[in-house]
């Protein structure tokens, strides 16, 4: 019996440089063979940038996500006997929904199991906000997971290294070698994530726009439709929403501030573009998880949880079984800021036209909510609140936004780099459609 030829990983490279697709064997060799060593840093590299320029079909990007999930564990919630749904965000300035959306989803008897991420360039990550709660504890074990969701029928919690491990690596290489903005690659690095974590059906909401994480129109639509087809090729159902994110969402950006303004929506308070986006989001998981009709009536019954505050009485206990000071969160009204203010104001009279997100974005950093290298600390009461948003009127002298940080200099970055955010015109602006449309 003859020995197979042993696989050579810059033929593979060749073959993929070349736009032939590459068999779930060679793709294999080359996962297995980076995880083990085998493969070097800058052979994977080499792929990675030949993935780039010439894609993948649909049956190499789903046996890619298959390998990076088999990389680590897949979690086992067949014994949790209700639907498990969840939620994924590509990215946006301002989108704290997922704080909303967990208890929100759960008090339907849906289980909700939410594996969050950090703030990625000029968007925020979720577990940085859920931290700015002293004490909350995002780092679960997977046993730890599993029980609250058992238990709670939700947990808000971080990606371990027991979850697609060979994603994690082969991510922070696409990091510094300008690869990230990649649909197959993007599409493999959620699904991989997503599918260890034993949902039932997912909720992508795609941002579109200057604040989103994917440039132009096109992209972000076939990001959504590669999600899709990979969640149901895994036997998953899938509703992707596409929304709109050139301006922030809400008026509150910034770690403890996105806590906060999620709290004053479950409190009862309107913010128009988060109440819909929140309200169309939760119709579709309530839709998937069986237990509406159709989005609109999930879109119904997620109101109703809303207006009688169970979202936010399932939000304090999650807070509480995961560690986090109850109280901190009920004194929310007290409005916790970081020790400096300083107010951009309109440098004249008409409408605001632009409030680009991507800015925006960029100067919450330098107030310190994220990060700009991993070392970095981050300061949970800083940030940004909008007084106006797109079409709003504004007069000449009138406050458009207020800045907190803890110090002078911070302040200055972030000012200086605000004043090419904001434009002011004297038409109005035509309204924009926050959710640009439904697919499934």
């Amino acid at each position: 019996m003859h020995n197979l030829p042993r696989m050579n990983t810059s033929e593979l490279i060749k073959k993929k440089r070349n736009n032939l697709s590459l068999t779930g064997e060679e793709l294999k060799f080359l996962i297995d063979g980076y995880l083990n060593g085998e493969v070097a840093d800058y052979q994977m590299s080499a792929f990675l940038m030949a993935v780039y320029f010439r894609g993948m079909t649909d049956d190499e990007t789903f046996r890619l996500t298959e390998l990076m999930i088999d990389s680590g564990v897949r979690l086992d919630l067949s014994g949790i006997r209700v639907p498990k749904i969840d939620k994924h965000s590509t990215g946006g300035v301002g989108d704290k929904t997922s704080l909303i959306l967990a208890p929100l989803v759960a008090c339907e008897g849906i289980a909700v199991p939410m594996i969050s991420g950090r703030g990625l360039g000029h968007t925020g990550g979720t577990l940085d906000k859920l931290e700015s709660i002293p004490g909350f504890d995002v780092n679960l074990s997977l046993k730890e997971f599993t029980g609250l969701i058992g238990s709670a029928g939700v947990a808000l919690a971080g990606q371990t290294k027991d979850f697609a491990p060979a994603d994690k690596k082969l991510y922070a290489l696409r990091d510094v070698t300008a690869t990230v903005e990649c649909i197959p690659l993007i599409t493999s690095s959620i699904m991989s994530k997503k599918l260890a974590e034993g949902a039932d059906g997912f909720v992508f909401d795609v941002k579109i726009g200057r604040g989103g994480n994917l440039p132009g129109q096109n992209e972000p639509v076939e990001l959504a439709k590669k999600l899709i087809s990979t969640s149901r090729r895994a036997g998953k159902k899938a509703i992707a929403v596409l929304t709109d994110m050139e301006q922030p969402l809400g008026r509150k950006i910034g770690n403890w501030l996105e806590v906060e303004e999620s709290v004053e929506l479950m409190s009862g308070s309107m913010i128009p573009d988060l109440f819909k986006l929140t309200a169309t989001l939760a119709g579709a998981m309530i839709f998937l998880g069986g237990k509406s009709s159709d989005i609109a009536e999930g879109e119904q019954i997620a109101v109703s949880r809303l207006m009688d505050k169970s979202a936010l009485r399932k939000f304090e206990e999650i807070v509480a079984l995961q560690k986090g000071e109850v109280g901190y969160l009920k004194d929310w009204t007290r409005l916790k800021r970081s020790r400096i203010a300083r107010t951009v104001f309109a440098g004249e009279s008409g409408f605001v036209s632009e409030l680009k997100a991507d800015i925006i974005g960029l100067a919450s950093i330098d107030l310190g909510c994220g990060r700009k290298k991993i070392s970095d600390d981050i300061d949970p009461l800083a940030g940004i609140v909008l007084h106006a948003k797109i079409g709003d009127e504004v007069k000449a002298g009138d406050p458009v936004l207020e800045m907190y940080a803890d110090t002078p200099e911070r302040l200055d970055s972030a000012e200086k780099r605000i004043a090419g955010a904001i434009c002011i015109s004297h038409n109005k602006p035509e309204s924009r459609k926050l959710i640009i449309d439904i697919l499934d």
